[in-house]
Order: C-alpha cells, then sequence, then structure tokens
C-alpha cells in the first residue's frame, strides 16, 4: 500500500487552509481525500493587520496568532481524516507550510517567518508534522522560495514541450520546464490576487473579485500602469520572490489611485498581474508553448484571458489538463516535501532559490 502524507497549505491571500491526503508513486499524484478549511473572520482580520502593520505588533500578539493559526491547522486535519475514514495512524507525516507574516529573504539579516504551531499539530494528531521549510534554504543563502518548483517538475517536468507552471496566489510564481532538461526556473513575478482582493475589498466590500467580473468591466489606464511596472523588482533578474511586505495597499497608495475610477483601478491591477507574468514568461521561458494556471487565480477568467491575448503563440490553460486540479497543486507540493524530509531527501532547486546546495527542509516534530 502507498504512503499517505497530509499536506496544509495557507497562502498569501489568507483566506484559509487547503489540506489534502495524497501518496505518490512513479510521478504520479493519487488523491485520497480533500479539505478547503477558511479562517474565521476574526482571525483573518488579525492575520492581515499582522502583515500590514509589521512595526506594531508586540510579541505576544505573534505568539497568540501563532497557537491560533496552529489550532486550525489541527482541526482542518482532523476534519480531513473524519470525512475520508482514514485513521491518524496509516499517516507517515504531515507537510504544514504554515501562514507567512513576513519574509526578507534579501534583508541584512536574512530570514522568513510561517507561523501555525506544528508542535501543537503534532499532538493534537498524532502524526509527525514537517514545517518551517523555508529556514534551511535561506541558511544556504537561497531565497527560500519559492518552493513548488522542484514538485511542478518531478509532476509536469516530462514533457516534450517547454512549459510553464503558474501559481497565482496572493503572489504569483512561475516555473520554467524546458524540455531539453535544463535547470528549473522559479521565481516570484510579483502581485498576483493580492492587490485585486484588497481593492475590491476597500471599495466594494467585497472579499474578492468574483471570477475577476469587475475588473473586465473596466478600463486598464495606460499611465497607472505603466508607473506600477517601474517598481524596482519587476526588473530584478531571478531567484528572487516577494510578498505582502512589498504589495499591499501601502504600495498601491504611492500611486494616488483615487485620481481615478474604482473599477477601472480594479482593470489597471489585474493588468498590472498580467503583465508582470507576462514579461516574467518572455524573459525565462522564450520558446514555451505552453501555460498551465493552479492557485486562486485559477478561476478568474479575466486574468486567464488577460494572459492568453499578451501570449497569444502559448496555449493557456489549468493543471487539470496537465493531471492535477488547481485548488490542490499547493497543498499536495507540501505533502511531497514532507516525503522527501521524511526520506532525508533534498527538497529545493539551487537554480530557483539560489541557494549554495541542495538541503533537506524542514524540522519535524514528533507527537
Amino acid at each position: 500500500m502507498p504512503e499517505l502524507y497530509i499536506g496544509l497549505m495557507s497562502g498569501t491571500s489568507m483566506d484559509g487552509i487547503d489540506a489534502v491526503i495524497a501518496s505518490f508513486d512513479d510521478g504520479r499524484v493519487d488523491i485520497e481525500g480533500t479539505l478547503q478549511k477558511p479562517y474565521p473572520d476574526t482571525l483573518r482580520r488579525a492575520l492581515l493587520n499582522a502583515v500590514t502593520t509589521p512595526v506594531d505588533q508586540a510579541i505576544g500578539n505573534i505568539g497568540a496568532l501563532d497557537r491560533q493559526v496552529g489550532e486550525c491547522f489541527r482541526d482542518a486535519t482532523r476534519e480531513l481524516l473524519a470525512s475520508t475514514g482514514i485513521a491518524a495512524g496509516e499517516i507517515c507525516a504531515i507537510g504544514s507550510h504554515g501562514q507567512t507574516i513576513r519574509h526578507q529573504p534579501d534583508a541584512v539579516a536574512p530570514y522568513s517567518l510561517q507561523i501555525g504551531n506544528p508542535a501543537l499539530i503534532a499532538a493534537g494528531t498524532g502524526i509527525r508534522t514537517v514545517a518551517d521549510f523555508r529556514s534551511a534554504d535561506i541558511a544556504a543563502g537561497g531565497q527560500g522560495a519559492p518552493l513548488t518548483p522542484p514538485f511542478h517538475d518531478w509532476l509536469f517536468g516530462d514533457s516534450e514541450a517547454d512549459r510553464v507552471i503558474l501559481n497565482i496566489g496572493g503572489i504569483a510564481n512561475l516555473t520554467v520546464l524546458r524540455a531539453d532538461g535544463s535547470p528549473v526556473i522559479g521565481f516570484d513575478t510579483g502581485p498576483g490576487n493580492t492587490l485585486l482582493d484588497r481593492w475590491v475589498q476597500t471599495q466594494q466590500k467585497q472579499p474578492f473579485d468574483q471570477g475577476g467580473a469587475w475588473a473586465a468591466s473596466g478600463q486598464s489606464i495606460a499611465t497607472l500602469l505603466e508607473d506600477m511596472l517601474t517598481f524596482p523588482y519587476f526588473d530584478i533578474a531571478p531567484p528572487k520572490s516577494t510578498g505582502l511586505d512589498d504589495f499591499n495597499l501601502e504600495w498601491l497608495a504611492q500611486f494616488n489611485p483615487e485620481r481615478f475610477a474604482a473599477v477601472d483601478v480594479q482593470a489597471t491591477l489585474a493588468e498590472l498581474t498580467a503583465r508582470t507574468v507576462v514579461n516574467g514568461v518572455r524573459k525565462t521561458a522564450p520558446d514555451a508553448t505552453e501555460l498551465y494556471v493552479c492557485g486562486g487565480g485559477a478561476h478568474n477568467k479575466d486574468l486567464l484571458e488577460r494572459l492568453a491575448r499578451n501570449l497569444p503563440e502559448i496555449s493557456v490553460g489549468t493543471t487539470s489538463v496537465v493531471g492535477l486540479d488547481p485548488d490542490w497543486v499547493e497543498a499536495v507540493a507540501f505533502a511531497w516535501l514532507a516525503m522527501r524530509t521524511m526520506n532525508n531527501q533534498p527538497g529545493n532547486l539551487p537554480s530557483v532559490t539560489g541557494a549554495s546546495s541542495k538541503v533537506v527542509l524542514g524540522e519535524i516534530h514528533s507527537p
């Protein structure tokens, strides 16, 4: 019987937890169960506040959030097991990404902070839990992100054509898989859904722009877009990674968006996400003929149409075309990374993160 692993993921959109039970065999993923568990509204607001006002956060507040997020991850695991009838003893390990609060790989003292107490998850489920996946790569001189490209390569890399895997969460990141076996390239292109979500929340009092319909009803503002594209991050060559530390409402405010109709700002933010992805593809995968999208952005019809318009020579679809539902790619990746850790196998790719070597990622917490 194949070994079973649980992956727990909460991305920069901070809307909740994706949980999955999966097994891995000969380049194939078998999913035994899935669960999406939203954060309680009060916790989500507290997390967003912790990210957007980091200098105002007391240590005690971060400690309390670490506990609360850990409890949510623990409870999601319990609910997932109950819904599938799979016993905790049948699971080899949990891979918990945690919730990113700060990501500063280029600071004088580089670090990346994910909360979601893994010891509490292990104790509350009876399952060994692997967490803190980014620190080992950063210690080896890397960005600590993105971490999913090795999994993308393992699952989607066997192709006769150059292809790109695009994850659109709060931040968008690319994985470039070349048919000739060249080293994998992976990096954050910039904002994915985060600015779109924050703007629609402030202007429409909606959690997100369903299907990108509001953005599609507006007109992109050329001058505003060009101003945004001058942000230095976009011109940095990979390896590179970013987060909500860079792209947030404070970042947007410097461009005085209130000068324009709110719906046109939304359209411009959608075009910014699409354009920075397209620029990344053209620079790093000029011969790609396939682009497959995963993450929450895979459900944004407007974003997919913008990508297709800007990349007419490339077939644009979701990862369901190549064998894995786009909603579960990230969570499955952390189940896969947990498997790598438990087998003492490296989980990073220096060509992606810039680390000096391949290293085993994560710390193991026993129940």
